[in-house]
């Protein structure tokens, strides 16, 4: 059982109780708190993904074989 949930649908950000409008259509690099979420970890980062895109982000991942 999850203490805090993020989720993304509906062109919504939920951060547990609290819900916006997402600033991106997959979720990625979402501002919340001077940290930048990330759906592919599942984990805050202090600074945004330097990829655009999911897409980008899983191109890199096949061909360095992970991340």
């Amino acid at each position: 059982m999850a203490v805090w949930n993020v989720s993304h649908s509906d062109g919504k950000m939920r951060f547990g109780s609290y819900t916006r409008k997402a600033t991106t259509p997959s979720g990625c690099n979402e501002p919340f708190k001077n940290a930048y979420w990330c759906p592919k970890r599942k984990w805050f980062s202090k600074e945004p993904c330097p990829f655009s895109n999911r897409f980008e982000c899983m191109s890199f991942a096949r061909l360095c074989g992970g991340m």
